[in-house]
């Protein structure tokens, strides 16, 4: 039997305060709002994936989901002009442009306003994108 098709990609995360958050992607990172549906906003962040914020339903201590171990990653092929783009409009930078030779990737991170890592990163592979093929 053969897989059925995949479109899209939309990651959801929550947000105690929906407001500041689209005020970030929208503003900062000018990421196209697709859909607003009042407490959940979906922005394009390139081809078709999305990410999406939904504001929690509580904002008291402890109801939130943890923000740790959480990375939005964005790739482009600009990471130096993305951190310059990020400081100048006051971002919090946790580790500025660098090369990471593990992974072969040369990659930045910041925080957004909930407290998510964002990663912005490119591709030093020159074989990416590429299929991956996994011995059964």
């Amino acid at each position: 039997m053969q897989r059925p098709p995949i479109e899209q990609q939309v990651t959801f995360l929550y947000t105690a305060d929906l407001a500041a958050t689209a005020v970030f992607y929208e503003s900062i990172l000018q990421l196209p709002l697709v859909l607003d549906q009042g407490v959940c906003r979906i922005y394009a962040t390139g081809g078709d994936a999305y990410l999406g914020f939904c504001q929690a339903l509580s904002t008291e201590a402890g109801s939130l989901p943890p923000t740790q171990g959480i990375i939005l990653t964005l790739v482009s092929p600009e990471v130096d002009a993305w951190y310059e783009y990020l400081q100048a409009h006051h971002v919090p930078i946790e580790k500025p442009p660098t090369r990471n030779t593990h992974f072969n990737i040369y990659q930045l991170f910041a925080r957004d306003p909930n407290g998510y890592l964002i990663e912005i990163q490119t591709f030093l592979d020159p074989q990416w994108p590429k299929p991956v093929i996994r011995n059964p």
